[in-house]
């Protein structure tokens, strides 16, 4: 299932919007622009961004500055929902596609499965599997011995950086430019903190998959035991 988040400023208009996708099989997280959308980001794994351009034009460049600095992050698809009035914004900030309004279901479900294809490189779509610990980079999901897993956004990076990494050291600095990038301002008690909430949410007394490495940061295991 891909999850979608859908960013707007007035929810009435996209009730419907967000029901027919989830009868389509996207999991469609909807919220307002506003500060919160960037903890929204932050909150979960999202396979593509859905604008209604229409409702957040007012905000002027802080919208378009939120947006660029989310597809720096990661290569997220942004797909705006226009109307003919808006059509102009589309082709001035760069959208990788768009639907004009009425949205049909159909169409827009395309273009949504589409644009992440194709901004999914060929080495970034093979699961991930180490013992009992799957990764699906596609789905943005984890799962621990079939059981799936609830990782934040930050939490899912850090860990795939790890699992593709193995036996790897990686110090804090380092994994502060790489999960949260170089124009982040917090400390490298960050990283302790994800890894803590990582581990609490991955390992237990069966599985343990990675290890701190004294005076430097953390790596993940060279081999790992399954079931």
């Amino acid at each position: 299932m891909y999850n979608i988040l859908l960013v707007t400023n007035e929810m009435d208009r996209v009730r419907d919007l967000i029901a027919g996708l989830s009868r389509m099989g996207f999991s469609c997280t909807a919220c307002i622009y506003a500060d919160d959308v960037l903890q929204q980001d932050a909150s979960q794994s999202f396979n593509a961004v859905l604008v209604d351009i229409s409702s957040i034009s007012t905000h002027g460049d802080s919208a378009w500055k939120w947006f660029r600095k989310l597809k720096l992050r990661r290569p997220l698809p942004v797909i705006a929902l226009v109307s003919p009035s808006t059509l102009n914004l589309v082709l001035e900030k760069g959208f990788e596609d768009f639907v004009m309004k009425p949205w049909n279901l159909d169409e827009l479900s395309a273009r949504i499965r589409r644009a992440i294809s194709q901004t999914t490189r060929p080495d970034e779509d093979r699961t991930i599997k180490v013992g009992d610990l799957t990764i699906d980079p596609v789905r943005c999901e984890v799962e621990l011995v079939g059981r799936l897993l609830a990782l934040t956004f930050k939490e899912y990076e850090l860990l795939k950086l790890l699992a593709t990494n193995k036996g790897r050291v990686f110090t804090r600095e380092a994994l502060l430019n790489e999960v949260w990038g170089y124009d982040y301002y917090g400390g490298d008690r960050t990283v302790d903190v994800h890894i803590r909430r990582l581990r609490s949410k991955i390992e237990d007394p069966v599985h343990t998959f990675i290890d701190t490495v004294r005076n430097i940061g953390y790596k993940f295991k060279d081999t790992v035991a399954g079931r």
